[in-house]
């Protein structure tokens, strides 16, 4: 891997051909590298399960009943028969 123009680590400017960021220290082995730069990003392993995390964190999935609940339907031919009721009797 080339030298970096900027210290992925630390952000100070890198003089060509540099073996290690005048600032930090760092070098392919602590920060140029791929695997040193993504080491510290506390990015997900490669076999991360998302619904096993999801499971983990928020519980098991609770059932979302379907359609819409008969209150619901109530009130709504009620409210509608109140606007109906008030156009026609005015």
């Amino acid at each position: 891997m080339s030298t970096p123009e900027t210290c992925p680590n630390c952000g100070a400017d890198v003089p060509p051909r540099a073996r290690a960021c005048p600032e930090c220290g760092a070098d392919e082995k602590t920060g140029w590298s791929e695997d040193a730069y993504a080491s510290g990003l506390d990015l997900p392993e490669e076999n991360f399960n998302y619904d096993e995390y999801v499971k983990k964190e928020f519980g098991p999935k609770k059932h979302i009943p379907e359609g819409i609940h008969w209150v619901w339907w109530l009130a709504a031919v009620l409210l509608l028969g109140a606007f109906i009721s008030f156009w026609v009797f005015r």
